[in-house]
């Protein structure tokens, strides 16, 4: 791959900041004025220098080529990765307009070029099997124990929604949140951070709106029906016990065979709480059809390290984790650098995209959503919120209340500006959360998340 036959967007290059914060120090220095010596070889490597603050001009270089991912090096003291000088250099090279001429890296962006890939060669193979533990006989004894600890954790809630049903659900609204986050600390210490995050959320429900009894009472039911699959796991079919361990907080290794395609990344965005920062990323394989979310995850305050430009397509394998639907899995062996591919999900009618939720539920009552590519589709008002109308029916989807709080609504609204447009997203029982759109007569995948 050459980078010169190569041409990202501006979107492209922003979904890899690890913040907003970055992309917005980032844009601002996507313009020429603080930068000097900036080029591009077809190597793949991009490079300037950056006026900042100092006697000295920040140098900057970034290895696009790489199979493994986009690659930065910058000599300012920032400790996130793409840093915003990384950003802006990547954003004057997208910009197209003569600003980064091709040239002949200089000697500084060399010598780092051919460092890091002398120590990628060195590395092994990202396929090969991973050692297993040095005691299997400790690793199974530790295993027994924690399944122990999670079993009287389980046990212990069965009994504490026991007493609220038992004291009526307006006593939840009485007792606070503090009655969940108790709760929840038990779970913790059962080493069960699937069923303490549950949990926590039951803690939100009361006082929350009109219908929130219903909630509290539906949610119950869900945490009941998760600690009765606990309990009982050990008669269930292989995936759903898969699912049940996952969902209680006992995810399995990417165990299934690897699959190698060419794989769109469709969008990727973060979420976080106090300790973690979540980054969820959606792949579609071009060629096999299939649906992979990616999982990376960061410290409190700290970017996830797995980053990839939405809307460009890269050859890998890919692992699935155990678990109904199997949607989840593992990066492995990166063949090429993401290049641009016209080829998109084929999509489905409004009806069909909230019938697909509906299956998925059958094989994973817990389930949030399912991705899923609705095509001719209109965004419209529905009162206070909005909707996905289909275009050829009388049916809509609502958006998610998430989906109304982010600005990506308004990028939605102006992309179809009243004509049908194709969206991918999240369904699930609290609505459609849009995340990349494109227009009806297809073109570049536009970011709304």
């Amino acid at each position: 791959m050459t980078l010169q036959g190569v041409r990202w967007t501006a979107d492209q290059v922003l979904a890899l900041a690890p913040d907003d914060a970055s992309r917005k120090a980032g844009s601002k220095l996507g313009a020429a004025g603080p930068w000097s010596e900036a080029g591009s070889c077809d190597e793949g490597t991009v490079w300037g220098l950056c006026k900042g603050s100092g006697s000295k001009p920040y140098r900057t270089v970034v290895d696009i080529a790489d199979a493994a991912g986009p690659a930065y090096k910058c000599s300012c003291p920032s400790r996130k990765f793409p840093c915003k000088h990384a950003l802006g250099l990547l954003l004057l090279w997208a910009g197209g307009d003569g600003a980064v001429p091709p040239g002949q890296a200089p000697d500084w962006a060399q010598e780092w070029l051919a460092g890091r890939r002398e120590r990628t060669a060195r590395k092994p193979a990202t396929g090969a099997a991973a050692p297993g533990p040095a005691d299997p006989e400790a690793a199974r004894r530790r295993a027994e124990r924690r399944a122990e600890r999670i079993t009287a954790g389980a046990t212990e809630l069965e009994q504490r929604l026991a007493d609220l049903l038992r004291s009526g659900l307006a006593s939840a609204e009485q007792a606070g949140y503090g009655l969940w986050e108790e709760t929840a600390a038990r779970m913790v210490d059962a080493q069960a951070p699937g069923l303490a995050a549950r949990v926590r959320e039951l803690g939100a429900i009361p006082s929350s709106g009109p219908g929130w009894p219903v909630r509290l009472l539906e949610e119950c039911a869900l945490l009941h029906l998760l600690d009765q699959g606990w309990l009982r796991r050990d008669g269930l079919p292989p995936d759903l016990a898969a699912t049940v361990r996952s969902r209680v907080g006992l995810p399995g290794p990417a165990d299934g065979p690897p699959v190698r395609d060419h794989w769109l990344v469709l969008a990727q965005y973060d979420t976080a709480d106090a300790k973690l920062t979540t980054r969820r990323i959606w792949l579609h394989g071009t060629g096999t059809g299939r649906s992979a979310l990616l999982l990376s995850y960061g410290a409190a305050g700290r970017a996830p390290e797995l980053t990839l430009p939405v809307g460009l397509a890269f050859d890998a394998e890919v692992r699935a984790h155990p678990g109904a639907g199997r949607l989840r899995a593992a990066l492995g062996e990166r063949f090429a650098a993401p290049a641009p591919t016209e080829i998109r999900p084929p999509g489905v009618t409004t009806a069909q995209a909230a019938a697909c939720y509906g299956e998925a539920l059958r094989d994973d009552p817990w389930l949030e959503s399912v991705p899923v590519t609705v095509t001719e589709v209109v965004p419209v008002r529905d009162g206070e919120g909005w909707q996905l109308a289909d275009a050829g029916s009388e049916v809509a989807l609502p958006l998610t209340p998430a989906a109304l709080a982010r600005p990506g609504l308004w990028r939605l609204v102006a992309l179809s500006g009243g004509a049908p447009v194709t969206v991918f997203g999240e369904c699930g029982h609290r609505g459609f959360t849009p995340l990349t759109a494109w227009p009806r007569d297809g073109g570049e995948l536009v970011t709304l998340c």
